[in-house]
């Protein structure tokens, strides 16, 4: 007995060691964000000038440009790594993430759907370079981003009734999402092909993903919408636990499987919505990140959703800063580089099948 006290202290203080260590890692790589860029600026001018004590030049540059982008980085991150950790431990699959479920797809659509007849892509002269440029500073994207989320909450509501009527299983819940994937993009397709050369040219920028939108008003929003979304999340960590024995098991403790299924998916879609009408298509951020922490503190929902929400924040982070200074001055949406990395992971685990055994 002792033995096991002792089996299980050590793997608790691991769990917290991780999360330590992430969360410094966290702090450095912001600053380093904020200090790279064509403006070259050393740590110390950075926390001088988000302390309020360096010169207008550098304050304006960090906390008007580098900082918002820094944090939608962090929340965004947060957002579409824990919908994905949530999602694989509701479905009991660890390919299910916002972005192999649909639901990006379908805010994809949405966007589409505001540039081509909501009036949001029609910008007077001007050439498609031009469209791209305009669009990302002088555009109404508030109209795109409220048709994305809108139609990415459709699609996500019309997963959970065709679940709803044939009984919410997790096989149902993802061939659902498959379908409803393909259905919205095939739609993205055909707004691709009626569109204006303007217009084809804002839906492009608009699907690469890029954090490079982010203002004040933004990351306001997101933390006002995502902080109660974490908040239910930690709250309902045991009973997703209980799932995780399968659903007759859930029942005898006094859970009930379809209501827990159904209220996490609508939280982790809210959550992955909200994301992807602001700042685009970020892929497999909900599919890698999960993975990689859960391989390393197991997958205890308690530890797993808090940790993963950290090292989500900074894996985006990460991924944005290498994206802007890659190949600088030349900018790459962070959407393009999470790509490279997810896709290879995706075919890695469709190929070795973590599913035996992964969730014990």
């Amino acid at each position: 007995m002792n033995q096991v006290i002792r089996q299980y202290h050590h793997h608790i203080r691991k769990r917290l060691l991780f999360l330590a260590l992430i969360f410094l890692a966290t702090l450095l790589v912001a600053v380093y964000a904020m200090s790279s860029g064509a403006a070259g600026l050393s740590w110390r001018d950075v926390i001088l000038a988000v302390t309020g004590r360096g010169d207008t030049v550098t304050e304006q540059i960090v906390i008007h440009i580098r900082l918002p982008r820094v944090l939608a980085a962090l929340l965004g991150g947060l957002a579409l790594s824990v919908s994905g950790a949530v999602m694989q431990s509701l479905l009991r699959n660890p390919l299910a993430s916002p972005y192999t479920l649909g639901i990006s797809g379908a805010a994809a659509f949405g966007a589409a759907f505001g540039i081509v007849f909501l009036g949001s892509g029609h910008i007077a002269g001007g050439d498609g370079e031009a469209a791209i440029r305009l669009f990302s500073v002088f555009q109404d994207r508030y109209a795109v981003m409220g048709s994305a989320f809108i139609w990415s909450l459709a699609g996500t509501g019309l997963i959970l009734a065709i679940a709803r009527f044939r009984g919410i299983t997790p096989e149902i819940l993802i061939l659902a999402g498959i379908a409803i994937g393909s259905l919205f993009s095939a739609g993205l397709s055909a707004l691709q092909y009626i569109a204006t050369d303007i217009e084809l040219a804002a839906i492009v920028f608009w699907m690469f993903g890029d954090l490079g939108r982010a203002g004040w008003t933004d990351i306001g929003m997101l933390a006002l919408i995502l902080t109660p979304i974490m908040v239910f999340f930690m709250f309902m960590t045991w009973n997703y636990k209980a799932l995780q024995s399968g659903d007759e098991y859930a029942r005898s403790v006094g859970v009930n499987p379809d209501r827990i299924r159904l209220s996490g998916m609508l939280a982790a879609s809210l959550a992955t919505a909200v994301v992807v009408s602001y700042y685009g298509i970020i892929a497999f951020v909900g599919l890698v990140v999960p993975h990689i922490v859960r391989r390393i503190i197991g997958g205890d929902e308690s530890f797993l959703i808090p940790a993963t929400a950290v090292f989500g924040g900074m894996f985006l982070l990460l991924s944005d800063t290498v994206a802007r200074t890659l190949f600088s001055p030349v900018i790459l949406p962070v959407g393009i580089l999470t790509s490279f990395i997810g896709a290879p992971l995706f075919l890695f685990l469709l190929i070795r099948g973590v599913g035996r055994g992964y969730w014990t």
